[in-house]
């Protein structure tokens, strides 16, 4: 087996086109679970403006990994300020697998982007919540791989 070499590797063609479908947003935060559960005690009200009443008796590590998913959300969808907390509620499949619900400005901001799929993926370990989202959105634009030029 050869050794690798340290040349940097040429592309010609983008990796973010997928299919008909391409990456519309990135979002990831981390929440410090610790800080967080301060910060519930202090404002017994906070809990109800941050989560939605499905949410609000998970565990303080589930709780953190929801802020942070609303959070990567916000960042994925470009951060746009008319967001509010309840717009985005967390759920799980009956497999465990979690999935973001949307509504209100959340909704209308996925609908104007022309979004297909968010996909999620939460962790926690230790005093961290982590969540990282992905926006796919349909390729208005027409070429097969997404990166042709529309055709007249």
């Amino acid at each position: 087996m050869e050794a690798m070499s340290n040349s940097p590797i040429a592309c010609e063609r983008s990796f973010l086109p997928f299919g008909n479908e391409a990456f519309a947003g990135i979002g990831v935060d981390i929440v410090d679970i610790e800080r967080l559960g301060d910060r519930l005690e202090r404002s017994p009200r906070l809990r109800e403006r941050l989560f939605a009443p499905e949410e609000r008796e998970l565990s303080l590590a589930s709780l953190a990994a929801r802020v942070a998913a609303k959070e990567a959300l916000g960042k994925a969808l470009g951060n746009p300020g008319d967001l509010s907390w309840h717009d985005v509620i967390v759920r799980r499949t009956e497999h465990g697998r979690p999935y973001l619900v949307l509504r209100g400005a959340a909704l209308a901001t996925a609908n104007a982007q022309s979004l297909r799929f968010a996909h999620l993926s939460l962790s926690h370990d230790g005093n961290l919540a982590t969540a990282m989202v992905v926006l796919e959105a349909r390729d208005t634009r027409g070429g097969a791989r997404g990166d042709e030029e529309p055709q007249a």
